[in-house]
């Protein structure tokens, strides 16, 4: 039988299927859930400064007699205290050592990343997942795509973060840039040990042609989001394509982007990604989906690989993919 345990930059996990940083992994208990359902990994819902969420946050894109083909969010990071977060991880990991938990951070300034970072590691956090990719919310401060579409400023940050880190980092980037390579070349001559993509794609989902506003409204009013779901798969594969090969890149891969099935699953593995990240699939339908996914990789890795190998069948055929191999 196919083995799906893995290793992103020294992240392990029992599979390659993690939860992305959402709503989802918004605590401790969600997160515990999530793993008696079969998920490998979550990454945290983004920790920083204390912020209050809004109500109605959501709105989506329907095709025909599809629902929920694209989804947008105005969702800031977490609104809980960092103390209650660094409490759960601990709990989390003391429950499930085995199980990936990487923590996604945002703040401004070298000493407020050092300290989050030194906080998370003694939460018990397997990794850092630095959030350069978020296209609302806090962008106005600096934060999120503000450095993803600034290389240089993006490559100090990552450098303040390894003066103090002990584990893997992980640098998440923004779609809304016009070449992906240039900040995941920047993530790597800050020495970042991976980068996860795509983040959310900048957007308006629609207008209220009767109140002019646009979606989703709340309290009369509005803002752009970030799109995610199936109708950004297509980008997503594509940049996480063009880091793959680019050679001056070549770092492991978290792809995110459309996942909602082991064949998205398979399609982002077979071109460079380590692990995947599941987000809008989980909110539409729920944690159970890993119960389809898993027996779904293992089926599809026994099929193309007979041999009893712990060979992964995403490292013999990745090549063909992308012109080279990758662990």
């Amino acid at each position: 039988m196919a083995d799906l345990r893995t290793n992103l930059a020294g992240i392990k996990s029992p599979n390659p299927f993690w939860l992305a940083s959402a709503p989802p992994t918004n605590s401790g208990y969600q997160i515990m859930k999530a793993f008696d359902a079969g998920w490998g990994g979550a990454v945290w819902k983004t920790l920083g400064v204390p912020v209050v969420n809004v109500s109605s946050r959501y709105g989506a894109v329907n095709y025909r007699d599809k629902r929920m083909v694209g989804f947008n969010n105005i969702e800031l990071i977490t609104d809980r205290p960092l103390k209650d977060n660094l409490r759960e991880i601990s709990e989390v990991k003391k429950r499930f050592p085995d199980h990936a938990v990487i923590a996604s951070l945002m703040v401004e300034t070298k000493e407020e990343w050092h300290q989050i970072v030194r906080d998370v590691e003694n939460a018990g956090a397997d990794g850092i997942e630095l959030n350069f990719g978020c296209p609302h919310g806090m962008c106005e401060r600096g934060m999120g795509s503000a450095v993803g579409q600034e290389p240089k400023v993006l490559q100090m940050i990552v450098e303040w973060v390894k003066e103090v880190a002990k584990v893997p980092v992980i640098v998440k980037l923004t779609p809304n840039i016009s070449d992906i390579t240039r900040p995941a070349r920047a993530a790597r001559a800050g020495g970042a040990d991976a980068i996860s993509l795509i983040n959310t794609i900048q957007s308006i989902v629609g207008v209220d042609i009767d109140r002019f506003v646009p979606y989703p409204i709340v309290d009369g009013k509005s803002t752009n989001g970030g799109y995610c779901g199936p109708a950004v798969k297509p980008i997503a594969l594509n940049m996480v394509k063009n880091c793959a090969q680019h050679p001056d890149v070549n770092l492991p891969i978290s792809g995110i982007g459309g996942v909602e099935n082991w064949r998205d699953a398979v399609e982002f593995i077979l071109l460079g990604a380590t692990s995947v990240q599941v987000c809008t699939a989980v909110m539409h339908f729920g944690f159970g989906i890993i119960r389809e996914m898993l027996p779904g990789l293992e089926r599809y890795m026994d099929e193309k690989d007979s041999r009893p190998s712990r060979t992964s069948v995403a490292r013999r055929y990745r090549t063909s993919c992308t012109g080279r191999t990758s662990t």
